[in-house]
C-alpha cells in the first residue's frame, strides 16, 4: 500500500473501527514509521503530535487495539483500521472516544436470521426451517 504522507506534513488520519460491532472507536494520526510498526506488530501505533513520538495504543493501559485489517481510502491519504480492542479505548475509560458503548444493538431481524441460520445448520428433528 502506497500512502500519501505529504498532504498533511507527514501524517495520515487513521480511523479505528471495531471489527465486530463496526463502531468507530477513535481517530489518530500515523506517520510512515507508525504505520510500518502497526503492520509489523499487529497493534495500532500512532504518532503523538503532543508527545512528538510514536505510541502504541494500550502501552500504558494494556488496552491494545489488535489489527484485523488496514484499508486506504481512494486518495491513499486516510486509513480505516479494523481492530479488536482489548478493553476501553478512550483515555477517559469509555469504550469509544465519543462516549458510546461498544456493543452491537440487538435487532430483531438479525437475531431472527441468526436463529434461522443456526437451525438450518443443525437441522434438528421436527424443525420446520
Amino acid at each position: 500500500m502506497e500512502l500519501d504522507f505529504d498532504k498533511m506534513n507527514g501524517l495520515v488520519p487513521a480511523i479505528i473501527q471495531d471489527n465486530e460491532t463496526r463502531k468507530v472507536l477513535m481517530l489518530g494520526f500515523m506517520n510512515k514509521e507508525a504505520y510500518e510498526k502497526t503492520v509489523e506488530t499487529g497493534k495500532v501505533t500512532f504518532f503523538s503530535r503532543t508527545k512528538n513520538r510514536l505510541w502504541t495504543k494500550g502501552e500504558e493501559s494494556g488496552n491494545f487495539l489488535h489489527v484485523v485489517s488496514v484499508k486506504a481510502d481512494c486518495d491513499n491519504d486516510t486509513l480505516l483500521i479494523q481492530a479488536n480492542p482489548a478493553g476501553p479505548v478512550c483515555h477517559t475509560g469509555t469504550d469509544t472516544c465519543w462516549g458510546e458503548k461498544n456493543e452491537e444493538p440487538v435487532m430483531f431481524l438479525k437475531a431472527l436470521q441468526d436463529f434461522i441460520d443456526k437451525r438450518h445448520e443443525e437441522m434438528p428433528e421436527g424443525s420446520y426451517t
